[in-house]
């Protein structure tokens, strides 16, 4: 497994209301429009699932397999060409302030590897700028 993390985010928010929106998908209403629709399509979602295309991926599904409260959201791809697990850590620092780290762990070999690896390293890091900058409360 390969193994990419994003940068530590700090969150100007509770980790109670942090975790709180992220571990219900159905949130995600709230920030469909801020999803570049020149990357991902088809972009559908319910409590504990979310699906889209990305350009020039494709079908990607993925589906909350693990809530440890306040601290950590795993995901887990079913649907993907390329097996991937996705974690969302939190961390309390004050009380309404909180760090968020993400981390993606991938089956790929060394070809693809070498491919992928700075594209998905920006990828989840943009994602992981984008959830810090959400509205919480």
């Amino acid at each position: 497994m390969t193994q990419f993390e994003s940068g530590i985010k700090i969150i100007p928010y509770s980790v109670e209301q942090v975790y709180a929106k992220l571990s219900d998908l159905n949130n995600l209403e709230s920030i469909k429009d801020k999803v570049p629709s020149d990357k991902i399509s088809e972009f559908s979602f319910d409590k504990d699932s979310v699906s889209f295309n990305l350009s020039p991926v494709g079908n990607v599904s993925l589906k909350i397999i693990d809530r440890d409260i306040n601290k950590c959201i795993k995901f887990e791809a079913i649907t993907s060409p390329i097996p991937l697990n996705l974690w969302i850590q939190l961390l309390p620092v004050a009380d309404y302030q909180c760090k968020l780290k993400m981390t993606v762990k991938m089956e790929l070999n060394p070809f693809i590897k070498g491919m992928i690896s700075k594209p998905v390293k920006e990828g989840l890091e943009k994602i992981a700028d984008m959830i810090a900058v959400i509205k919480y409360d």
